[in-house]
């Protein structure tokens, strides 16, 4: 008897599949790579995926960007031009026992001559166990994997899957691609067939409320046009109220709130708790997952406040755990607690710049060798041979643990990258490293002969 497939799996999603009366960005879905609108860089004549994926190959990929970017129907028709077998599955509802049905179904393809492409909307929901479970399908070639994500996959994603997909970023859409996609759409049989007309004022306005999202503006178009019915032209009006009921909509069912989530982090940076403790509540309300809050909280608090006050990353790093180990509804006061704290500490990015500007010399210079006296000495060959550990003072047989001494490469002696604020716990972290500077430096000029002119 034959095995039923995973009930995961859905079916194809060109738009000559659609039902009549599925939405109309269900309708309007592109069937080609012609029809598809925007991401000139990734799908163009010497766009990235237009010189890997070819007829019979594609590679296992990541397509991370904002919804309504189109990674879905970009999956679909990669997959389609690779020649592969569409299964889909989303991380929301699918679990270990589904990969594992869908990997059997692959197994007896690929035996057969075919491949499969597996579609996993929404791939960062999939916890350890989940990405691990895939791991091995992807390294041998069972499945050509092509995961959707809102979220940075080098976050998101474990280490080990995500070095075996290539990510490509989706931008969100710019006016003239809306405008094109939305003027079809009127026009097109499978869409309104020219049943309303949009005047430049109101696609000016669905342009605006749309932010780069085409399945937003084909739902604002569509909830506009049945209010208006046949031969009806859109107003600005209509328009907005149309996308305020959407927006309404796209509230109660919990999806991803990114300008919720930027304005809660600019809030935080900008020093007004009132406003990120809105912004936070406005997510809950939203249906946003308490985690994802609590993760850009714990961001705000190392890139913003840093070492102006680190009881900030504690805080936010203790509301996260509790988010984790209490949940919702409990947990919105540990929400509360680190997004007021983080919002009203000082403020200071010196450390984060001053990581990206080491950072900078290693991806110039490559990684400079460690200077002798710094190498272990506890191989006492290598100790004996290479001077590995020779001449390495020990800071705690020092005055106040501190000792002039050599830590960067050779070819960096002398450079600072880190230089505290005037804000905060780094007035004091500032002042310690200038008074260390100063007696280093009295210490060299000590230690020089009589006559050096640099001691004059």
């Amino acid at each position: 008897m034959p095995r039923k497939p995973p009930a995961a799996v859905t079916e194809p999603l060109f738009a000559e599949g659609a039902e009549p009366d599925a939405p109309l960005a269900a309708r309007m879905r592109p069937r080609t790579l012609d029809e598809f609108v925007g991401q000139e860089s990734l799908v163009g004549p010497d766009g990235a995926l237009s010189k890997v994926v070819k007829p019979g190959y594609a590679p296992s990929m990541v397509l991370w960007g904002p919804p309504g970017s189109g990674k879905t129907t970009l999956a679909r028709l990669l997959a389609d031009r690779s020649g592969g077998t569409w299964r889909q599955i989303s991380a929301v509802t699918s679990g270990v026992a589904d990969i594992r049905a869908l990997v059997a179904d692959a197994k007896a393809l690929r035996q057969a001559g075919g491949r499969t492409v597996v579609f996993i909307d929404e791939l960062h929901r999939f916890n350890k166990s989940q990405q691990d479970a895939l791991l091995p399908h992807v390294e041998d070639g069972t499945i050509v994997l092509i995961g959707a994500t809102t979220e940075n996959p080098y976050y998101e994603i474990n280490s080990p899957l995500l070095s075996r997909l290539r990510v490509y970023r989706l931008e969100p859409l710019g006016p003239d691609e809306i405008r094109e996609i939305v003027s079809r759409a009127i026009a097109d049989e499978r869409g309104l067939a020219g049943g309303v007309t949009l005047p430049e004022d109101a696609m000016t306005a669905l342009l605006e409320l749309s932010s780069g999202d085409a399945r937003q503006a084909l739902n604002i178009v569509e909830a506009a046009a049945a209010v208006a019915g046949d031969g009806g032209k859109l107003s600005p009006d209509a328009v907005a109220e149309a996308a305020q009921q959407r927006l309404l909509a796209y509230d109660r069912v919990g999806d991803q709130h990114y300008e919720a989530a930027s304005a809660l982090i600019k809030s935080m940076r900008g020093n007004d708790p009132d406003a990120a403790l809105y912004w936070c509540a406005s997510m809950v309300a939203a249906g946003e997952d308490p985690t994802f809050i609590a993760r850009r909280i714990v961001i705000a608090a190392s890139e913003d406040v840093g070492n102006a006050d680190p009881r900030a990353l504690q805080i936010a790093v203790a509301a996260m755990q509790a988010v984790e180990m209490i949940g919702l509804p409990e947990a919105q006061y540990a929400l509360a607690q680190a997004a007021a704290y983080v919002a009203s500490a000082p403020k200071s990015n010196r450390a984060g710049a001053a990581y990206f500007a080491a950072l900078a010399e290693v991806e110039e210079k490559g990684r400079l060798p460690v200077p002798l006296h710094l190498r272990p000495s506890s191989h006492r060959r290598l100790a004996k041979e290479h001077g590995y550990g020779k001449g390495y003072r020990y800071p705690h047989d020092f005055e106040s643990a501190d000792v002039d001494q050599q830590y960067l490469p050779d070819a960096l002696a002398g450079r600072v990258f880190y230089e505290p604020s005037d804000q905060g716990m780094e007035i004091q972290i500032g002042e310690r490293l200038q008074r260390l500077r100063r007696q280093r430096l009295e210490s060299r000029k000590a230690q020089r002969p009589p006559g050096d002119r640099a001691s004059r």
